[in-house]
């Protein structure tokens, strides 16, 4: 693939993850201005939105962790834009450049919160099974890291997964 056309493709994937973060704090801002002091029961004794102020990580962990919590996430946001750029640029590997934006555009929704804030804005909750409350960002990068998984997994051999390795300089055929 040319240069023009890769460059296309980061253009257009960074709009698209302007638009995903968008969504994101545009939920959030729903979430802060509607939900507090009352959760909002879409289906009874099942799933509700309940307004929660996370000041950890996934599951509540590392509380009050503020820093360490933007360095990772900035850890995440480095190593998605390294592999969106890494992989080599064919049909098979697409799929992954679109798991990367979504891990990207999550990373960066909750970065967004826990700079402005100090905290997470989370408001899913599934009563049902008393899950931890979550939000958009989070559902972009659980969903993605679960679906490059699998992808990883079932679909790639062990010489195409060398292109996952950040330290190797081999470069993809069509570069």
């Amino acid at each position: 693939m040319n240069g023009t056309k890769k460059v296309f493709y980061g253009l257009m994937s960074l709009f698209v993850v302007a638009m995903l973060v968008g969504i994101d704090q545009y939920t959030k801002f729903l979430a802060a201005s509607k939900l507090p002091g009352s959760p909002f029961v879409l289906i009874n004794g099942v799933f509700e939105l309940r307004y929660l102020e996370n000041r950890g990580s996934a599951f509540g962990m590392l509380q009050n962790q503020r820093v360490f919590l933007l360095m990772i996430g900035i850890l995440v946001l480095c190593l998605a834009i390294l592999y969106f750029f890494k992989l080599p640029w064919t049909k098979k590997m697409a799929g992954l450049r679109v798991l990367m934006v979504f891990i990207a555009a999550g990373g960066i929704g909750n970065m967004i919160d826990r700079m402005r804030l100090g905290y997470v804005v989370d408001f899913f909750y599934f009563k049902l099974i008393d899950f931890p409350i979550f939000n958009v960002a989070d559902i972009y990068v659980t969903v993605s890291v679960i679906v490059f998984f699998v992808i990883m997994l079932f679909f790639f051999d062990e010489k195409e997964m060398a292109a996952f390795s950040i330290f190797s300089k081999k470069k993809g055929k069509d570069e």
